[in-house]
């Protein structure tokens, strides 16, 4: 038996017939070795590489999928000194205070849920153009030259900040995006829905003045649950509201403009719950949903309609004509038919149409009980 290595002896040399089986031997365990450690290295490699796979993947899931926006809280103890603030009770004569006892004997303010985290109101006040591109006829904002209507939302805003300096103001592009309209149309509704690229026009106006965007709707012979999921795109941005218009809702084959339409609080409510289901489900502040009105008959079961967490609603004065006349419609159908917040409209043109002289002031608006906190300018 030949030996190729032995502890115990002192000669550890091999024959030369021996040596090349030794350095067979010797290259065959080389290479096992070798084999060894290629697999093993590549076993290494093969989980590091994967690990660096998976963190790639993981990688382009996080930047794929923006988070979710973090809302800060609501301020309870502000909410509610805010809303008694602009409800706007004058303290008995000889007080400083109003009692629990008249506070609860008073419509304002009204009694609903704590809106979602990040909500406008009552915080801000919203001053808002309205119009439609198209038209120089339906308001301000088709009436003038972007700068020129720019630089007088500016003006407005400012005005409005001045008047109130305890409630920071939201410019905002109120543009009409379905419009009642005097013919019926292709499908018989007698009402036009303006292309995106005119909404899309809205959205940059309203970033110009870091305001927000509020979509106007005329459904015409139409009807919301036929108009709002077509406007969802807008909808789930976080800067675009909505406005309803009962004035243009039109039944019984009425054709708009010949006699005033109106919404029941069920179409109100939809239009609600609606927005509700986008806020929640894109985890959106708030919306505002605004209802026009100035006559009792636009808004049927007002006592019906339900504010929600979500969904923030604005009874908003529509009336034109003189200032008695204006604050008369306000004190009548809004303030004494109270839903959550109100809004007020002011027309530069039909304001001043004789017997009327002027406009109403930011100042005296701010008298009202309840304060608006939504101005709208046609």
């Amino acid at each position: 038996m030949l030996t190729f290595f032995n502890r115990n002896s002192k000669n550890t040399k091999t024959s030369p017939a021996s040596r090349p089986f030794v350095l067979s031997l010797a290259g065959g365990l080389l290479g096992i070795a070798l084999l060894i450690y290629i697999v093993g290295y590549s076993n290494v490699f093969a989980l590091t590489y994967t690990g660096a796979v998976d963190a790639m993947a993981q990688t382009q899931i996080a930047t794929s999928t923006p988070p979710k926006p973090t809302l800060a809280p609501l301020d309870t103890l502000a909410y509610n000194s805010k809303l008694l603030a602009i409800a706007n009770y004058p303290a008995p004569v000889g007080t400083t205070t109003i009692s629990s006892t008249t506070l609860a004997a008073r419509l304002w303010p009204v009694k609903t849920a704590y809106p979602k985290a990040g909500a406008l109101l009552p915080f801000n006040r919203i001053v808002a153009y309205y119009g439609n591109f198209y038209s120089t006829q339906m308001g301000v904002l088709g009436q003038y030259p972007e700068d020129v209507m720019l630089q007088k939302l500016a003006s407005t805003t400012a005005a409005w900040a001045a008047a109130d300096p305890s409630t920071p103001v939201i410019p905002a592009i109120d543009y009409i995006a379905i419009t009642a309209q005097g013919s019926p149309g292709a499908d018989g509704k007698y009402r036009a829905r303006m292309p995106n690229s005119q909404i899309d026009h809205a959205l940059e106006l309203a970033k110009k003045v870091n305001g927000i965007v509020i979509l106007d709707l005329q459904v015409g012979l139409s009807t919301l649950p036929q108009e709002l999921p077509l406007l969802d795109t807008y909808l789930k941005m976080p800067q675009v509201e909505v406005a309803i218009d009962p004035e243009f809702a039109m039944h019984n084959g009425a054709k708009p403009g010949t006699v005033i339409g109106s919404f029941d609080a069920t179409d109100i409510n939809y239009a609600a719950n609606y927005l509700a289901k986008i806020v929640d489900y894109n985890n959106l502040p708030p919306k505002i949903l605004i209802v026009h009105r100035f006559t009792g008959p636009m808004v049927t079961h007002y006592k019906n309609i339900t504010p929600l967490p979500e969904v923030q609603i604005v009874m908003d004065m529509d009336g034109w004509g003189s200032p008695s006349r204006k604050l008369g419609t306000y004190n009548a159908f809004i303030a004494l038919m109270p839903v959550e917040f109100t809004g007020f409209k002011l027309f530069y043109k039909n304001d001043i149409k004789p017997p009327s002289t002027r406009m109403l002031t930011p100042a005296e608006i701010l008298k009202l009980t309840p304060q608006p906190l939504f101005i709208q300018y046609q």
